[in-house]
C-alpha cells in the first residue's frame, strides 16, 4: 500500500514548517503508512489534521494512538507527538535511549538533517500503531 495524495488542508499544514522540516516530516509520513501496512491489525489509516498539525489515526480499526507531526517551539528538530497519556515515549527511551532525543511523555525529536533512522523509528511507529491492541492482549491474559 503506498500513502493517499496529500489532502489540501494537510498540504498546508506540512508547507508551514521550514523546508527542511518539511522534508523530514514527510519522511516520517511515508514511514507511518508503511509501518501501518506492515500490520494486519491497523487498517486504512485517517489523515487529519489535530492542533493544525498533520495526525494519523487507526479510526478503521482503533489498534492504535494518534501519532502527529509538527514541531516544539524551543526546538529545531521535527517531532512525532504522542498522547502523553500513554506509555509510548517511555517504552520508546527504554529501547532506544541513544536513539532519539524525547521531551516527557509526548514526543520523540528528530534532527532535520542526516540519515533518517528508519529501522529504530519504524519499532516505535509500529507501537503507536499498535498500542490498543497490546494493551487489549495483556488484559484478556
Amino acid at each position: 500500500m503506498t500513502e493517499p495524495l496529500l489532502l489540501p488542508e494537510v498540504r498546508r499544514a506540512f508547507d508551514a514548517f521550514p523546508v527542511p522540516m518539511r522534508k523530514r516530516l514527510l519522511q516520517v509520513r511515508d514511514l507511518i503508512f508503511a509501518t501501518a501496512s506492515a500490520h494486519d491489525g491497523v487498517g486504512r489509516l485517517s489523515e487529519t489534521l489535530k492542533w493544525g498539525e498533520p495526525a494519523y489515526l487507526t479510526e478503521e480499526t482503533g489498534s492504535g494512538s494518534t501519532i502527529r507531526l509538527g514541531r516544539l517551539k524551543d526546538s529545531d528538530h521535527a517531532a512525532i507527538l504522542f498522547n502523553c497519556k500513554t506509555t509510548l515515549v517511555d517504552t520508546f527511551r527504554e529501547r532506544f535511549p541513544e536513539q532519539f532525543e524525547y521531551r516527557q511523555t509526548r514526543a520523540l525529536l528528530l534532527p532535520v538533517a542526516g540519515k533518517l533512522p528508519t529501522r529504530e523509528l519504524s519499532v516505535c511507529l509500529s507501537l503507536a500503531l499498535t498500542y490498543h491492541l497490546d494493551r487489549r492482549s495483556k488484559r484478556a491474559r
